[in-house]
């Protein structure tokens, strides 16, 4: 694929945000990691910035001391970095000419609307990375799935030689080193419908790989939601492309939509341009055919949802010119992620199974269709979940848990939902639910686990919601639990 339009501009004759920020007056809001690299970026462009957020400098701890540092790591005066933090963060955001947001900061908050009325430019550190990048980007989202996808792009594109760089709602923030990635690059970002929702501008290769309701805690509605992730090709010239799943109407629809080419990958049937499942042959579809990449029994993951991820995967970096070899010989390798069905501990014949990075319940439903008994087998898990409430349906997830799970061990803010989806969900079939016991937390909840399971089950944590309410993230909650399972005689 040729390098034109490395990835589509906004609105025709939009300047360049990034060409007019020396001796601007910037707010920062929300600092979690990436907006930290975002002050820092500023900073050194000679913005005066003011950085604001709900906590208190002891509820930030350490990152406050990070904050009050970055001047002196950039090398500027402190007085370009003024803070507001705590009650009243957001009073008066509608002087600022520019504000850079939090991801996951609600656009729909009264002070947010009023400064966007007011004229405030609300940018994000996603936003300039689009903006200053030199290499093509390859952009990836959907309710489920996006970190192993990404993840394994990542990879297929390294197998080809050329240097690749993978961030977006991952790993480190790129606006580090966005203005030092050559050309001959290629970037390949994950994308959240919050990085999405503010974005004027589209990646040259963009895959969507499935929508389901989630984050409907900050979106104002599940429109809301649809709408962001559509930005991830809304943007397109007619010769860039979208990746869609083609086994999901959602995602089908989105086709009619599209302004470039348009691409598939399907595990049910073969499609005319991307990636499909031919018996247990992995297959590619393009200009050059069709090409065998490999056979399905050769992949690590476990799950037909990683089947489709590997297909989208292969689909997209197919597109940004991996040969179906190099896309096979990463495949081959590939173990996943952390937080994503890793294994902790084998234990006295149980296995301990970490799957923090199920923040919805279509991913734990993934997990229990990956995990759980064969039809007609007793149910052989004890599952850990719930978290902070992000105001999303249990219905599905709870006819899930039927037959599959044994016993159902609650946490957080989402328990009782959960328990009431679940004892609704067994009335309702007649099904026997799962015993279900309500804990404090994981410290907890681990050990009642260990004294309950039997050889040959297994216990999983697998949330199915967020973790805001006991952890920073859901990375924080999985090694808390990798640390009480090691601990466990």
């Amino acid at each position: 694929m040729t390098r034109h339009a490395m990835h589509s501009s906004g609105p025709a004759g939009q300047p360049a945000l990034s060409s007019h920020l020396g001796g601007t007056e910037v707010a920062v809001v929300g600092l979690g990691v990436s907006n930290l690299a975002v002050i820092r970026f500023l900073l050194r462009r000679g913005a005066r910035v003011t950085a604001m957020d709900a906590k208190t400098p002891e509820q930030m701890g350490e990152r406050y001391k990070q904050l009050t540092a970055l001047p002196e790591e950039v090398g500027v005066d402190p007085f370009r970095l003024s803070l507001r933090l705590g009650p009243g963060y957001l009073d008066g955001l509608d002087r600022f000419p520019v504000a850079f947001l939090a991801p996951g900061l609600p656009k729909s908050l009264p002070p947010v609307r009023a400064a966007q009325q007011a004229g405030t430019v609300l940018s994000s550190e996603v936003h300039m990375v689009f903006e200053l990048c030199r290499a093509p980007i390859l952009g990836i989202t959907g309710s489920a799935g996006k970190t192993t996808t990404t993840s394994l792009t990542g990879e297929i594109l390294k197998a080809t030689g050329r240097p690749t760089f993978v961030g977006g709602n991952i790993g480190t923030p790129l606006i580090d080193v966005v203005e030092s990635i050559p050309p001959e690059a290629q970037v390949v970002l994950e994308l959240s419908s919050f990085q999405l929702q503010l974005m004027e501008a589209s990646p040259q290769v963009a895959v969507v790989l499935n929508v389901s309701p989630n984050h409907l805690d900050v979106h104002a509605s599940m429109d809301e939601y649809l709408e962001a992730k559509k930005n991830i090709f809304r943007f397109q010239g007619p010769r860039d492309v979208v990746v869609l799943n083609a086994d999901r109407p959602e995602t089908r629809e989105m086709a009619r939509q599209a302004p470039g080419r348009v691409a598939w990958f399907s595990r049910l049937g073969e499609v005319e341009r991307g990636a499909f499942l031919r018996g247990s042959d992995i297959m590619l579809r393009d200009e050059a055919g069709d090409r065998v990449v490999l056979d399905a029994g050769q992949i690590r993951l476990p799950g037909l949802h990683n089947l489709e991820n590997v297909l989208a995967a292969v689909a997209a970096a197919g597109l940004a010119g991996a040969r179906p070899e190099q896309a096979a010989a990463a495949v081959r390798v590939f173990g996943g992620v952390a937080h994503r069905l890793e294994l902790v501990r084998d234990l006295n014949g149980v296995r301990y199974i970490n799957d923090s990075i199920a923040t919805a319940p279509d991913r734990t439903t993934a997990a229990l269709r990956t995990l759980g008994p064969e039809a007609g087998q007793e149910p052989n898990l004890i599952l850990l979940a719930g978290g902070y409430d992000k105001h999303l349906p249990y219905d599905g997830l709870a006819d899930e848990m039927l037959g599959r799970v044994r016993i159902l061990l609650l946490l957080g803010q989402t328990g009782d939902a959960i328990r009431r989806a679940v004892e609704e969900a067994a009335a309702r079939t007649g099904r026997p639910a799962p015993r279900i016991i309500r804990g404090a937390g994981l410290d907890e909840l681990v050990l009642r686990a260990r004294e309950l399971a039997r050889p040959g089950e297994a216990v999983l944590l697998s949330p199915a919601s967020a973790s805001y309410d006991m952890y920073r993230n859901f990375e924080e909650r999985g090694e808390h639990f990798r640390r009480l399972v090691s601990e466990l005689r």
